[in-house]
Protein backbone atom coordinates (compact mmCIF):
# COMPACT_ATOMS: atom_id res chain seq x y z
CA UNK A 1 0.00 0.00 0.00
CA UNK A 2 1.28 3.38 -0.74
CA UNK A 3 1.93 5.39 2.72
CA UNK A 4 2.67 8.68 3.21
CA UNK A 5 2.97 10.98 6.50
CA UNK A 6 -1.17 10.20 7.77
CA UNK A 7 -2.06 9.28 4.22
CA UNK A 8 -3.57 6.87 2.33
CA UNK A 9 -2.92 6.45 -1.39
CA UNK A 10 -4.46 2.88 -2.32
CA UNK A 11 -7.06 1.93 -5.44
CA UNK A 12 -8.86 -0.78 -5.74
CA UNK A 13 -10.48 -1.83 -9.00
CA UNK A 14 -12.75 -4.64 -10.91
CA UNK A 15 -13.08 -4.25 -14.31
CA UNK A 16 -12.42 -5.33 -17.64
CA UNK A 17 -9.81 -4.98 -20.43
CA UNK A 18 -10.86 -2.74 -23.18
CA UNK A 19 -7.47 -4.14 -25.45
CA UNK A 20 -4.91 -6.43 -24.71
CA UNK A 21 -1.80 -4.93 -22.86
CA UNK A 22 0.96 -2.88 -23.80
CA UNK A 23 4.14 -4.46 -23.15
CA UNK A 24 7.41 -2.60 -23.06
CA UNK A 25 11.14 -2.66 -21.73
CA UNK A 26 13.07 0.78 -20.66
CA UNK A 27 16.44 1.05 -22.16
CA UNK A 28 17.45 -0.49 -18.76
CA UNK A 29 15.77 -3.75 -19.45
CA UNK A 30 12.68 -2.83 -16.76
CA UNK A 31 9.34 -4.16 -17.87
CA UNK A 32 6.29 -2.01 -18.36
CA UNK A 33 2.87 -2.25 -18.84
CA UNK A 34 -0.44 0.07 -19.74
CA UNK A 35 -4.09 -0.90 -20.68
CA UNK A 36 -7.42 0.67 -19.62
CA UNK A 37 -10.31 -1.25 -17.96
CA UNK A 38 -13.90 -0.41 -17.55
CA UNK A 39 -15.84 -0.41 -14.43
CA UNK A 40 -19.65 0.44 -14.74
CA UNK A 41 -22.08 2.12 -12.30
CA UNK A 42 -25.43 1.12 -12.33
CA UNK A 43 -28.78 3.17 -10.60
CA UNK A 44 -32.11 4.14 -11.16
CA UNK A 45 -33.07 7.58 -11.52
CA UNK A 46 -35.77 9.72 -10.09
CA UNK A 47 -38.26 8.54 -12.84
CA UNK A 48 -37.20 5.01 -11.73
CA UNK A 49 -35.43 3.82 -15.31
CA UNK A 50 -32.48 2.15 -14.89
CA UNK A 51 -29.16 4.13 -15.75
CA UNK A 52 -25.88 2.70 -17.13
CA UNK A 53 -22.38 4.76 -16.77
CA UNK A 54 -18.85 3.67 -17.94
CA UNK A 55 -16.21 4.72 -16.33
CA UNK A 56 -12.79 4.11 -17.83
CA UNK A 57 -9.07 3.62 -15.69
CA UNK A 58 -5.75 3.93 -17.29
CA UNK A 59 -3.80 1.13 -15.90
CA UNK A 60 0.56 0.92 -14.90
CA UNK A 61 2.84 -1.75 -14.09
CA UNK A 62 6.20 -2.16 -13.57
CA UNK A 63 8.75 -4.60 -13.39
CA UNK A 64 7.47 -8.84 -13.03
CA UNK A 65 3.54 -7.89 -12.19
CA UNK A 66 4.11 -6.02 -15.68
CA UNK A 67 5.51 -8.90 -17.51
CA UNK A 68 2.55 -10.88 -16.33
CA UNK A 69 -0.05 -8.76 -16.54
CA UNK A 70 1.59 -8.40 -20.67
CA UNK A 71 1.74 -12.31 -20.98
CA UNK A 72 -1.59 -13.79 -19.32
CA UNK A 73 -4.07 -10.70 -19.49
CA UNK A 74 -6.43 -10.32 -22.88
CA UNK A 75 -8.55 -7.87 -24.22
CA UNK A 76 -12.21 -8.39 -22.31
CA UNK A 77 -10.67 -10.39 -19.27
CA UNK A 78 -12.02 -9.47 -15.36
CA UNK A 79 -9.23 -8.66 -13.31
CA UNK A 80 -8.83 -7.40 -9.83
CA UNK A 81 -6.28 -4.89 -9.13
CA UNK A 82 -4.85 -2.99 -6.19
CA UNK A 83 -2.52 0.17 -6.34
CA UNK A 84 -2.29 3.96 -6.19
CA UNK A 85 -3.87 6.70 -8.19
CA UNK A 86 -0.64 8.76 -9.60
CA UNK A 87 -0.91 11.84 -11.94
CA UNK A 88 1.94 12.84 -14.57
CA UNK A 89 2.29 16.04 -16.76
CA UNK A 90 4.57 16.47 -19.82
CA UNK A 91 4.25 18.94 -22.76
CA UNK A 92 2.88 17.84 -25.91
CA UNK A 93 4.89 18.68 -29.56
CA UNK A 94 3.12 22.37 -29.38
CA UNK A 95 4.39 23.37 -25.76
CA UNK A 96 1.08 22.45 -24.13
CA UNK A 97 1.36 21.05 -21.01
CA UNK A 98 -0.75 17.61 -20.42
CA UNK A 99 -1.71 15.88 -17.60
CA UNK A 100 -2.69 12.68 -16.66
CA UNK A 101 -3.69 10.50 -14.15
CA UNK A 102 -3.18 6.96 -13.91
CA UNK A 103 -3.53 3.35 -11.44
CA UNK A 104 -0.13 2.22 -10.67
CA UNK A 105 -0.84 -1.32 -10.21
CA UNK A 106 1.09 -3.29 -7.07
CA UNK A 107 -1.36 -6.54 -6.62
CA UNK A 108 -3.58 -8.08 -9.60
CA UNK A 109 -5.80 -11.29 -9.95
CA UNK A 110 -6.87 -12.86 -12.78
CA UNK A 111 -10.90 -13.33 -12.68
CA UNK A 112 -11.28 -15.11 -15.60
CA UNK A 113 -8.89 -16.77 -18.47
CA UNK A 114 -10.76 -15.26 -21.49
CA UNK A 115 -13.44 -13.03 -22.23
CA UNK A 116 -16.90 -13.44 -21.03
CA UNK A 117 -19.04 -15.22 -23.83
CA UNK A 118 -16.29 -16.95 -25.52
CA UNK A 119 -16.90 -20.43 -24.28
CA UNK A 120 -19.74 -22.66 -23.73
CA UNK A 121 -19.66 -23.10 -19.50
CA UNK A 122 -21.23 -20.58 -18.08
CA UNK A 123 -19.59 -19.20 -14.32
CA UNK A 124 -16.37 -17.79 -13.65
CA UNK A 125 -13.31 -19.29 -15.69
CA UNK A 126 -10.49 -20.74 -13.83
CA UNK A 127 -7.38 -18.96 -14.34
CA UNK A 128 -4.44 -21.24 -16.73
CA UNK A 129 -2.87 -23.58 -14.01
CA UNK A 130 1.01 -21.66 -15.29
CA UNK A 131 -0.37 -18.54 -14.60
CA UNK A 132 -0.10 -17.13 -10.73
CA UNK A 133 -3.50 -15.85 -9.66
CA UNK A 134 -1.85 -13.14 -7.32
CA UNK A 135 0.91 -11.21 -7.50
CA UNK A 136 1.67 -9.33 -4.38
CA UNK A 137 4.42 -6.70 -4.87
CA UNK A 138 6.01 -6.64 -1.12
CA UNK A 139 6.21 -2.85 0.46
CA UNK A 140 10.28 -1.73 1.07
CA UNK A 141 9.67 -1.99 4.65
CA UNK A 142 12.11 -3.45 7.05
CA UNK A 143 11.05 -7.44 8.25
CA UNK A 144 11.55 -6.28 11.77
CA UNK A 145 8.62 -4.33 11.70
CA UNK A 146 6.43 -7.43 11.31
CA UNK A 147 4.28 -7.90 14.42
CA UNK A 148 4.63 -11.81 14.36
Amino acid sequence: MARGRGTVNKVILVGRLGADPQLKYTPSGRANVTFNIATNAVWKDQEGKQQERTDWHRIVAWGKLAEIMGEYLKKGHRVYLEGRLQTRSWEDSNGVKKWTTEVTATDMEMLEAKPAGAGAAAGPVAAPEEAPPVVDIPDAEPAEDLPF
